[in-house]
């Protein structure tokens, strides 16, 4: 193992979305990420598709929660972990007999973060709902599309990774961090649409400052109505990306595409009456020419450009390449681990770990012996 969380041992109940990527993340950082799955668990990980990359770098010991030796098992295991985090409704975890003031009456330093759509409670806590749902409910979702169409689902990034998991990761940093002071453990409480709201921060204070239209997708200076700030599409049907927001670069921007500087058209950028002809017009020169050939005149420049890639041609991208932000596994391409460090690295402990593949060693690991193993399995409580 290596990584800055080299040492820390965390307990994953196996879900879906946000949980397992963050538990991947902190593997990668060099935590012991035991993940605690169901017997015969079906999909990706069960055939040990190396593509199924959320589950890379863990150990997986595979428990019956509804065999009373099972949960006895999983209880073992949580008395000497630092953290565990779950996922499931509100009250499952109770129902199992793995709710936090038990394991925290047993393992008063233990971490107990855990990971909802809606949070604990409130009118919605019971509810079913995917990341979809949980970020139409903070404004962010509407924000998003085009003025003539309607708001425009930014994959599952908004929701169950950027709400969802860097703020369960988040919490338990912070977590361990006070427990270094108090000694104690606690709960954490880590409701993506929370972690949306957090997100919004910044736009809901552009919103109360009056400088934001939060009626109207594709009005403000972020949101696409900008003409220095949007994505164009090439003579060869290719998109770049221009995000010339200061005025030095948007003067840089003009130059780049061949306008008089000095054109009154372009005298206020932030005039937003003026937004809509002004993106007419850089429409048709982008038009003009391919998406290579806007790379030479702008890649590198002050202009804030980007080409508009496709998730195959990301890794062959010569920036990403540098930097090795994409790696091969055992024949599978996936994503570095990130952030970088500069004395202990994380790295990639392994690859996808299959159901229950290490169910006897980590049995061991908590002080059973061969027998107490066999009689788990003979019960059905393991596999």
């Amino acid at each position: 193992m290596a990584g800055p969380l080299q040492g820390l041992k965390i307990v994953e109940m196996a879900g879906i979305g946000p949980g397992p990527f963050a538990g991947m993340l902190l593997s990668d950082l060099g935590a012991d990420v035991i993940q605690v799955d169901r017997p015969g668990a079906a999909g990706m990980s069960a055939s040990g598709d190396p593509n199924d990359v959320l589950r890379r770098g863990r150990r997986s010991i595979a428990v019956n929660l509804k065999n009373e030796a099972g949960v006895a098992t999983v209880l073992k295991l949580l008395d000497a972990a630092d953290v565990i985090f779950e996922g499931f409704r509100p009250g499952v975890m109770e129902k199992l007999g793995l709710g936090p003031d038990l394991c925290l009456a047993r393992n008063p330093r233990l971490i107990y973060a855990r990971m909802t759509g809606w949070g604990q409670e409130g009118p919605l806590a019971r509810a079913a709902g995917h990341d979809i749902n949980y970020i139409a409910i903070t404004g962010a979702l509407a924000s998003i599309g085009r003025r003539d169409s309607g708001p425009v689902p930014p994959l599952n990034l908004l929701g169950d990774f950027g709400g969802g998991s860097m703020y369960l990761i988040l919490g338990i940093l912070a977590a361990l961090y006070e427990r270094n002071q108090s000694g104690r453990g606690q709960v954490i409480d880590a409701a993506i649409s929370d972690g949306v709201i957090s997100l919004m921060a910044a736009i809901q204070g552009f919103h109360g400052s009056g400088s934001w239209d939060g009626q109207q997708r594709q009005s403000n200076i972020l949101d696409g109505a900008a003409h220095f700030y949007d994505t164009y599409q090439c003579a060869d049907g290719e998109w770049v990306s221009i995000g010339s927001i200061e005025p030095q670069f948007h003067a840089l921007l003009l130059e780049k595409l061949g306008m008089e500087p000095l054109d009154h058209s372009f005298a206020d950028q932030f005039d937003k009456q003026k937004w809509a002809p002004l993106k007419a017009r850089i429409r048709n020169i982008i038009a003009s020419k391919t998406r290579a050939e806007w790379c030479r005149i702008m890649e590198g420049s002050d202009v804030c450009f980007a080409p508009v890639l496709s998730m195959s041609e990301a890794p062959e991208y010569p920036h990403n390449r540098a930097r090795e932000t994409f790696v091969d596994i055992e024949g599978c391409l996936q994503t570095a681990p990130a952030p970088r460090f500069s004395r202990t690295p994380g790295e990639i402990q392994g690859p996808p770990v299959v159901p229950g593949a290490n169910t006897g060693e980590i049995l061991e690991e908590i002080g059973l012996d061969e027998a107490a193993i066999t009689s788990l399995k003979e019960a059905g409580a393991v596999a």
